[in-house]
């Protein structure tokens, strides 16, 4: 249908022209923004290959230190050496990638300052203590290849005590260790099964009193393998978890909760390890290469939290059962990384000396009536016992810092 306007003039035709226009027009423009994209990313990809660490304005003066350039393109300028002793350090990414950066000496490749994390443009105060030497920073970025700074000269008299130099352990270093104590939890496992077994077949006879000596047997079994829950994940909350697994039963046996709530408890006690059993060698694999460094320390330092506080009790007063327990979880977590710290890890002898005094001390109040309640301890006893065992891992800790892998790009 053609339409026309007052004066007669057919409009049809004026209509579909400028309805054409407006398409033409608004096409020119799509396809000039198309352009713009294609051509601005095209230059992004040249400027980020040609110029890889596209600075930021400036450091942070008001940080702390001598200042130092870090970066994709340049690793280290800033510091010329100097005198032996503390020196802190400013340290600047000027760099679009986060990173990590070492000060390594030159000759035994020690990592003497390790610095992660560090943010594109971040400025950060760190401080190390060196002995006479020559040193270079090297810049690990995360996303672009090492960077090596150029060595310096550390001179004069050595200082009363030096940051420890840790030689990098990597995760393929951690490899073998870590398979050797998936094996010896995979081994462990069968006997968890027996002894839980064993225990529900006690509650099903109505040997309450046996009952409770097979659960403090299996129970301390299981807080043996303490390097190995993060792996086991809802499996170890329906074992150990409050309220659940050998904490709901051992609230039974020592209370009033009923032989048929026991035999349930016992059922689904031994259901849970069975699957655990079962599913292990999958959940190997989430093991992960830092747990074992890691948990050998983290696993005393909760035996302190928790059980030295008896807030895991649930009534049978055997904290120290646990404590043994863990004391021996830490030790299987050690063995494998023996070969690793042994040149690593000046403080192993100590370490080693320290588990073996803990462990002495906290056995010592075993007797043939069984664990000694917490609170049977006198004032001394437990102030000692304490102080052995935050000694103990204090000195575990330096294990944790030395197994954290690290790149050892060269």
């Amino acid at each position: 249908m053609t339409t026309t306007d007052q004066t007669g003039t057919d409009q049809t035709g004026t209509g579909l022209a400028a309805t054409g226009t407006w398409r033409r027009r608004i096409w020119r423009l799509w396809t000039a923004v198309v352009l713009l994209v294609v051509l601005g990313g095209t230059l992004y990809a040249v400027q980020r290959q040609h110029s890889p660490t596209w600075p930021v304005p400036h450091a942070d003066a008001s940080v702390a230190g001598t200042p130092v350039t870090v970066g994709t393109d340049v690793c280290g300028t800033g510091w010329a050496g100097g005198d032996a002793g503390r020196t802190t350090f400013a340290l600047w990414n000027d760099s679009v990638d986060g990173m990590e950066v070492y000060l390594r000496d030159v000759a035994t490749q020690k990592v003497y300052l390790d610095v992660e994390n560090l943010g594109a443009g971040a400025t950060r105060s760190a401080s190390v203590t060196l002995g006479p030497g020559r040193y270079a920073f090297r810049c690990l970025p995360d996303d672009a290849d090492p960077v090596a700074g150029t060595a310096r000269t550390v001179a004069g008299a050595a200082p009363s005590a030096v940051t420890p130099g840790l030689v990098p352990i990597s995760s393929a270093d951690l490899i073998p260790p870590t398979q050797q104590y998936e094996a010896w939890v995979e081994h462990r496992l069968p006997a968890l099964r027996q002894q839980v077994t064993r225990l529900a077949a006690d509650l099903r006879a109505g040997e309450r009193a046996t009952a409770k000596q097979d659960w403090l047997a299996a129970h301390g079994t299981y807080e043996t393998l303490g390097a190995a829950y993060d792996a086991f994940g809802d499996y170890d909350a329906a074992i150990n978890g409050d309220g659940r697994g050998f904490h709901r039963l051992e609230s039974q046996l020592w209370g009033d909760g009923g032989a048929s709530a026991e035999q349930r408890t016992a059922a689904r006690l031994v259901d849970a390890v069975d699957r655990l059993q079962r599913a292990f060698p999958r959940l190997a694999a989430q093991l992960g290469t830092q747990a074992i460094g890691l948990r050998s320390h983290e696993i005393l330092e909760n035996a302190i939290q928790f059980e030295l506080t008896g807030a895991t009790d649930a009534g049978s007063h055997t904290e120290l059962a646990t404590v043994d327990a863990n004391l021996t979880g830490t030790l299987a977590a050690l063995k494998p990384l023996g070969p690793l710290l042994a040149r690593r890890d000046p403080g192993l002898a100590a370490t080693r000396t320290w588990i073996a005094r803990s462990r002495r001390l906290v056995r010592s109040y075993h007797t043939a009536a069984g664990w000694k309640p917490l609170d049977a301890l006198s004032r001394p006893q437990r102030e000692r016992l304490d102080a052995t065992l935050e000694q103990t891992v204090e000195y575990l800790s330096q294990v944790a810092v030395i197994t954290e892998p690290r790149r050892t790009d060269q």
